[in-house]
């Protein structure tokens, strides 16, 4: 998914198209709970003063303590998933 969204992206930008999202997907789990913290406040200044819509794909659940907003796949049998809006 992740390439695929910046593939898309790039393809967008070399159009110059504004580009209202950004998506992020990265290794939150690696951080430590100081800069994770501090990572997520950024992000929420970032939306709030960009008025950008920000997806996060994350397992972290600190993130889904913080994030109000949320998509969850869970993977089902068969290859098949489950999409629910939190």
């Amino acid at each position: 998914i992740s390439l695929s969204l910046a593939l898309a992206l790039s393809d967008l930008a070399a159009q110059q198209v504004e580009i209202k999202c950004l998506f992020i997907d990265e290794g939150f789990g690696s951080l430590d709970k100081l800069t994770l913290d501090q990572t997520i406040d950024t992000l929420e200044k970032l939306q709030y003063e960009t008025k950008k819509t920000i997806g996060v794909i994350s397992h972290v659940e600190a993130m889904q303590e913080r994030i109000t907003t949320q998509v969850r796949i869970e993977k089902g049998g068969q290859g098949h998933s489950s999409i629910t809006v939190v």
